[in-house]
Parts: structure tokens; sequence; C-alpha cells
């Protein structure tokens, strides 16, 4: 039987928000929905709840909205049959079901296979990491060594981002440098690796695209930015190839941000007139995570050695029409450390303290 099964069986009256918290928690990428009597109502994947938050669906809405309800499922028996269908349709999981359709079990992909569903292995995709600020917000830390050495446990933080696109298969990396950036560079000239890393070294705050500029000729193909603050705990081939399907110029990794109001909230109307209460209300919004994909001709917009944002291309591309998308992820699946309880959580959630 897989592992925290019952973590992953829940009831259709949960709500989505509610079945993207329970996610988190098991740590999965499928959800399975039973009736009372555990019989196989439907199946739900990190994919359909982000196809819901893309379409702006009410996370209110019960888990019924958005399931899939002719699940492909398999017998007691019929595991090598479960392996060859995920194989085949890149599935995460398929229940195991008795005669009466009763979850048995849950046969999960990555229990069985070592390694991600999805690689890159026939396909060289650079990653560019920001790494030039003086990360004024880790004061002191950041008086002694630049932000992107501040260790999360044993590591710092710039090799952990590193080390998870490495696990998928990348190995082409570009690292823009300018505060201590003698420190960083040695770090990694002195470290045995089995990447390539390249300096592109600012002689000036050139914020988080401006650098981009520097290496115009070298980037030629769709490639990776990332804050090198963050971790994105999610499958980066299934981003990427999310990007190249829908034909966007950039793709937003976002993360799905809840925000509980401690107290009630009163609603009024423009002469004062109060309309409506609500009592310690939920809101949700989509958040910039600091991680994007983006396709190399957009450097064209970015001026020469000359401080500009990367918040500043994407405004640009809205302007002129240009494709942005997004990639929404949920809460727990992103990192930050760029102040210190989001560096306390982070350290909390990887269990390196």
């Amino acid at each position: 039987m897989s592992s925290d099964l019952n973590k992953i069986l829940i009831p259709p009256t949960m709500s989505i928000i509610e079945s993207i918290k329970r996610m988190d928690i098991a740590s999965k990428k499928i959800l399975i929905v039973i009736d009372d009597s555990r019989k196989l109502l439907g199946v739900i994947t990190n994919g359909d709840i982000r196809r819901w938050i893309l379409k702006n669906g009410d996370l209110k809405e019960t888990v019924t909205h958005i399931m899939n309800k002719s699940p492909i499922f398999v017998h007691p028996g019929e595991e090598k049959k479960a392996l060859d269908l995920m194989r085949e349709k890149f599935i995460e999981g398929i229940p195991v079901v008795n005669q009466e359709k009763k979850v048995l079990n849950v046969i999960l992909w990555n229990e069985q296979i070592n390694g991600n569903l999805n690689k890159f292995t026939d396909i060289k995709v650079p990653v560019v990491i920001m790494a030039g600020g003086k990360g004024t917000r880790l004061y002191p830390y950041t008086r002694i060594l630049p932000k992107p050495l501040v260790p999360i446990g044993e590591i710092p933080i710039i090799e952990r981002i590193i080390n998870k696109f490495e696990e998928s298969g990348l190995d082409e990396f570009y690292v823009t440098v300018n505060y201590k950036k003698n420190m960083i560079k040695s770090y990694f000239n002195d470290l045995d690796k089995p990447y390539n890393i390249k300096f592109v070294e600012e002689n000036k705050p050139l914020g988080t695209g401006g650098s981009l500029s520097l290496i115009r000729s070298e980037l030629q193909s769709t490639f990776f930015l990332s804050n090198c603050d963050i971790l994105i705990e999610a499958d980066y081939k299934s981003i990427f190839d999310y990007h190249i399907k829908n034909n966007h110029k950039i793709t937003m990794v976002t993360s799905l941000k809840n925000f509980k109001i401690p107290y009630g909230v009163v609603e009024i109307n423009n002469s004062g007139r109060v309309i409506g209460t609500l009592e310690k209300p939920e809101y949700n919004y989509l958040i910039n995570t600091g991680m994007y994909i983006i396709e190399p001709e957009l450097i064209n917009y970015i001026p020469h050695n000359e401080y500009f944002d990367i918040t500043e291309l994407i405004n640009l591309c809205i302007q002129k029409g240009i494709k942005v998308g997004t990639y929404p992820v949920s809460e727990e699946s992103w990192l930050d450390m760029g102040q210190f309880d989001e560096m306390d959580r982070m350290i909390k959630k990887l269990g390196v303290d």
C-alpha cells in the first residue's frame, strides 16, 4: 500500500482551496475523491488545480468542479499495467479498486520510479541566476557574505537553487555577480560540480533584468531566469513544456498566496453606508515568485548595461501585446529567503535547522 494513503483521500465536499492545502501536506501531486464507503468518485491533480486558477475560478467551490470524474484505475494484481499507463500517459498516480470501485490503494509514480517523471534529456536550456544584489534585508549576514552564499543549513542558497535545476537535467548556468563577486566566484571555482557556470560581472547595479543585456549574444534559446533567494519545488520540465505549448514569450512562475484577515471586515458604499460584513474573510492572490522562462528575442527590449528590472520587461510586453503567461504553484512550493522570517520558514521546510 502506498505510504500515507489516507492523506490523499478526500471527500467531494472539500473546497478547492482546502484540497491545495491537503496536497501540500501530503507532498503529492494527486488526490483521490471518494464517498463515505470509500468508492472512487474522481481524481484531482495539481494540473487540474492550476487550470482552475488560470480560469480565475472560485477556490471556495468544491472539488467536484475540477475533478476527473472518469479516472483511469486498475484492479489488484495489475500494478505493471498501472506503471505502463503512467509512463504512456504521464500520469502521477492511479487508484487500485475492487469490483465495487472501492479504493484499496494508490500507485504513485514517484514511489515506483527513482527520479522525476520529466527531465531535460534531449534539449539544452540555459539558466540565468541574478546574484548581484546586496541583500540589505538580510543585514548583518550580508555585511560578511553576499546573499547568494548565505547558508541554508550547510549549503549556500545559490548552490541549492543550482542543484534543483541540475536534478532536472540542466547543466548550463550563468550567474550575474556584483556585490562581493570574488567570494562567489571563489566558492564555485573550488567546488567539484557536474555543471558549467559562467559568471557575468556587473560594473554597477543593473536590477533584476539589466544584466541580461550583457549576455545577449550568448542566450540564443529559451532560458530560465531566477532570483538568487528562492527555491521552487516543482517539475521544471513541466513548466518549460507549458511555456512552449502555450507560445508564451515570458512565463512567470507564480504562487497562490492565501491571506486571512483576523477581523470582521465592514463593506460600505460610496456614501459611507454599511452594506455588509464579512467575518474573518480569506483572499487569494497570485504572487510573483521570481522565476521566469523567457524567449531570447525579448532581450532586445532591455537597454544595454543599464538598471532594468524584469518587471519592466513584463509590463512592456503587456503594453505591446506580447504574450505573457503564468504557471501557478502552491504556496508551500515556493520558498523565499529574502527576509529573516522567510529564511526561517525555508530552513524549517527543508529540515536543515
